[in-house]
């Protein structure tokens, strides 16, 4: 059963999306209706922003070609970054990296669970895990990367840690590597990942930084997510949209619902926010 399309606002100034799960389809595809209406948003001076796990690089070379000066906000919001200009960075904790690369090693070493680690640096990630499968799992999310024979020898500044999960992340990876405490923010971004940043790092401190940047006020942002990493950016915008397919907390805690990523719901529903008919009647 489709789900309608919710209401929208009429002054609407920026739209932030998640990625996947959210504007990309089950098959983490951009919809080919993205490129006119990110033409449409551009002509009418709103400004549209990917919030995503990925990395920079990543959110670029799908977008960035279709949005001059796109902003993008990238790792769960510890880089923001338009075209080849950083605009902020917020580095991790060496001890942090040490503690949660030790952990996820545990669990590697002790067959509790089948992970593979990422080290995120704000313009390429590292990975010391070469199998086919793990890196058909890696490389649609981090375009610039390199895979080195021990992360513990990375000398870089650090903003994130990624760990995938074959099995289900939250059953026995999450808590394990949740207990560690300290200094880090830890979320869980999908079934299969967990993303540890700098305490206090999270898509919506990014969300607010774009919009004290621009002039932009919550009453004129659309914000749209499905999973956990989403959850604090909800409270960024007075109209937040979990899709249909969003996690049951995504679902509770946005003011409105969308479509499915499955039924186009991130571009129908800015398309009737502009005022513009909806792709699944429109002729």
């Amino acid at each position: 059963m489709s789900t309608p399309l919710p209401p929208v606002p009429s002054d609407v100034r920026l739209v932030v999306s998640d990625m996947d799960g959210t504007l990309l389809d089950p098959s983490k595809r951009i919809p080919e209706s993205l490129w006119p209406l990110l033409d449409e948003l551009g002509e009418r001076g709103i400004v549209f922003s990917p919030a995503s796990g990925r990395q920079a690089a990543t959110l670029l070379d799908q977008l960035g070609h279709a949005v001059p000066g796109l902003v993008v906000i990238a790792e769960n919001g510890a880089v923001v970054a338009r075209d080849d200009e950083t605009l902020r960075v917020t580095p991790i904790d060496d001890r942090a990296v040490a503690a949660v690369l030790g952990r996820a090693r545990e669990l590697a070493a002790t067959r509790v669970s089948d992970v593979g680690i990422v080290l995120c640096a704000p313009d390429v990630a590292f990975v010391d895990r070469a199998d086919p499968p793990f890196l058909e799992q890696f490389q649609p999310y981090y375009h610039s990367h390199q895979i080195v024979h021990d992360l513990a020898l990375v000398d870089r500044e650090l903003v994130k840690i990624a760990v995938f999960d074959f099995g289900n992340i939250e059953d026995v990876t999450a808590p394990a590597i949740a207990s560690l405490g300290g200094t880090m923010e830890v979320v869980v971004s999908g079934r299969n990942w967990l993303d540890v940043m700098a305490p206090g790092v999270d898509k919506a401190g990014a969300v607010r930084a774009v919009q004290e940047r621009l002039g932009i006020t919550p009453a004129q942002t659309m914000v749209f997510g499905d999973y956990l990493n989403d959850l604090a950016m909800l409270d960024t915008a007075e109209w937040s949209y979990a899709v249909a397919n969003a996690h049951p907390a995504i679902r509770a805690a946005a003011r409105y619902l969308a479509p499915s990523n499955e039924e186009n719901g991130v571009v129908r529903t800015v398309r009737a926010a502009l005022g513009l008919p909806d792709l699944a009647v429109a002729t």
